[in-house]
């Protein structure tokens, strides 16, 4: 399995990941204007990109997926609950479906709260072990902090399903399953974000300040007192990737 994460604008990371023994990859949360960087990693690996996944529809950057997918002639794979949304055709993403990408195999969790459509990815190398090795957590969770839950304009609702998530999709595997986050330091996606590009999920438990609070009511009342101010040119982001 070969593994890159790209640090990219607005704070963004961006994943580039497969079996190169198989020649099939997968891009995650492609910023516009990384494209390139894309096409070139997968030739210098001697792979073909299958699928191009954004973890949510992103409201800070504009999104480079769908032009990476046409131009390797990719799958471009959004949440299901975007069929409502974007105004283009996609492949739908569901809840705990499997990918694979030659002996890598992705598995879709699906964590509301961030935004409604917000997406994991549990990621496995089979050749190294059956136990998934790591998860992008896109922005749902980040190295000391977790998504904000404002974008939807219903922050106390989505801070409640981003609860219900956290406890029921990512902190109940292992301790040892890394951690790789949409975002670090500098983005708004998030109050207290790390500068640190990737943890453990033993580590987030023991020192994310957010996961130490058990109680839903508690912790949507501390999500919600500390929320950064919204992206700047939010709409047109928004407006720009949900476009045909």
């Amino acid at each position: 399995m070969f593994f890159k994460q790209l640090a990219t604008k607005e704070s963004s990371l961006s994943y580039f990941f497969g079996c190169g023994s198989l020649g099939k990859a997968v891009a995650v949360d492609v910023v516009a204007g990384d494209e390139e960087w894309f096409i070139e990693e997968a030739k210098k690996a001697n792979v073909t990109i299958s699928h191009v996944i954004d973890t949510h529809v992103h409201a800070d950057h504009y999104s480079g997926g769908r032009a990476l997918a046409k131009l390797a002639g990719a799958k471009y794979c959004l949440h299901e609950s975007d069929a409502d949304v974007v105004k283009f055709d996609f492949t739908p993403l569901t809840d705990n479906e499997t990918i694979e990408a030659g002996n890598v195999v992705i598995k879709v969790l699906h964590t509301p709260g961030h935004t409604m459509d917000s997406v994991c990815l549990l990621v496995t190398d089979k050749r190294r072990s059956e136990q998934p090795w790591f998860v992008i957590t896109g922005d749902t969770l980040f190295v000391g902090s977790a998504g904000r839950p404002d974008l939807a304009g219903r922050e106390q609702a989505m801070a409640g399903m981003l609860f219900d998530s956290l406890h029921a999709k990512l902190l109940t595997l292992p301790d040892e399953t890394e951690i790789f986050p949409g975002h670090q330091a500098g983005s708004v996606c998030g109050a207290g974000i790390s500068g640190k590009p990737s943890s453990t999920i033993g580590f987030e438990k023991r020192f994310n300040p957010g996961l130490h609070i058990n109680s839903k009511d508690e912790f949507v009342r501390f999500l919600t007192s500390d929320i950064p101010p919204r992206p700047a040119e939010m709409n047109k982001m928004v407006a720009a990737n949900i476009a045909a």
